[in-house]
């Protein structure tokens, strides 16, 4: 879909909540397999009028049937005794709206999903171990494949991020792909992470050949950490992998990191929305250690220590 439904106030009235439907009817074919700038405009959309959020809590009803309709009233009237005295009318809507959106985010691109032989939701990890021995940790909202391919073990990040252990004593080498990458490893630690069509590796321990689609070919040692596109490779370069690699422990850790980028790594974590309504803040720099399970008190922590208002609804959470 090229065009994009535009945020635009509008009076209340038929009319408008007609074409509030036909927008949100859009959203919810367009957002089956979103990009990061789909996910901006949504947002965008979504807040612009409170019309735009019912409608698409309507939307999604007729989407998915009778249940969810019930679901979704159920939701809102709960919600509207619970904590009706202190949200603003503009947010209810909103709100609910984004707890009907969480199921629907969580497994986002599901095309590419349903080829997985194992998935990870937001927020959670999980340890795995391939017929050939290698040991493999899934991060956050990821999906994986392997399979064996003319007697070699062959893995496929479909989606997210992987931490890769690879014993010296298997016979031949783990081959991984994960779009534009390929990559030939044995007695080796590494980290690949595969998102909006770039890969990105990160060697902790041993030597990793790489392949581009490109044909282009490069080894990596520990220490090493290159992206790869559609273009090739990117700069070699030599980061801090105790903070890259934190997630493996359960740690977000942040050195002077501008907060625009911090939010951004956090809402991989937070299943539902994170705003923030001030571009002033964003620049803010943070030095932190969080926890990968409690991203909530992590944007708490993160208001305290930014000066920043803090305010929680039902999946959303905005910062101004």
């Amino acid at each position: 879909m090229t065009d994009s439904p535009v945020p635009r106030p509008s009076p209340a009235g038929p009319d408008a909540r007609a074409r509030a439907m036909d927008e949100a009817l859009d959203w919810l074919v367009r957002l089956q397999c979103a990009s990061e700038d789909d996910t901006r405009a949504f947002e965008a959309w979504l807040s612009a009028a409170a019309q735009n959020a019912e409608a698409y809590v309507e939307a999604e009803a007729l989407w998915n049937g009778t249940p969810l309709r019930q679901a979704a009233l159920q939701i809102h009237q709960t919600r509207r005794k619970t904590v009706a005295a202190r949200l603003r009318s503009h947010w209810k809507p909103l709100a609910t709206a984004a707890v009907l959106l969480v199921g629907l985010f969580t497994v986002g691109n599901l095309p590419v999903r349903l080829q997985a032989d194992h998935l990870t939701v937001v927020g959670e990890r999980q340890r795995l171990q391939l017929g050939d021995g290698a040991k493999v940790l899934l991060n956050t909202n990821s999906a994986f494949a392997s399979d064996q391919r003319d007697g070699r073990q062959v893995a496929r990040l479909l989606q997210g991020e992987a931490y890769f252990q690879v014993s010296g004593t298997d016979r031949l080498p783990l081959e991984v792909q994960a779009g534009p990458l390929r990559a030939q490893v044995r007695d080796t630690d590494f980290a690949v992470r595969y998102l909006d069509g770039e890969a990105q590796v990160r060697v902790q321990r041993g030597d990793v050949d790489l392949q581009a689609t490109s044909d282009q070919r490069i080894r990596l040692s520990a220490g090493d950490s290159i992206s790869v596109g559609p273009k090739g490779f990117g700069e070699r370069l030599r980061p801090d992998m105790h903070k890259d690699l934190a997630w493996i422990d359960g740690r977000l850790v942040f050195e002077n990191c501008p907060l625009s980028q911090v939010l951004a790594e956090v809402r991989r974590y937070y299943p539902g929305w994170i705003i923030s309504r001030n571009a002033q803040l964003e620049q803010v720099a943070v030095t932190g250690n969080y926890r990968v399970d409690q991203p909530l008190e992590t944007l708490r922590a993160l208001a305290h220590i930014t000066s920043a208002k803090l305010h929680e609804y039902p999946a959303v959470v905005i910062l101004n």
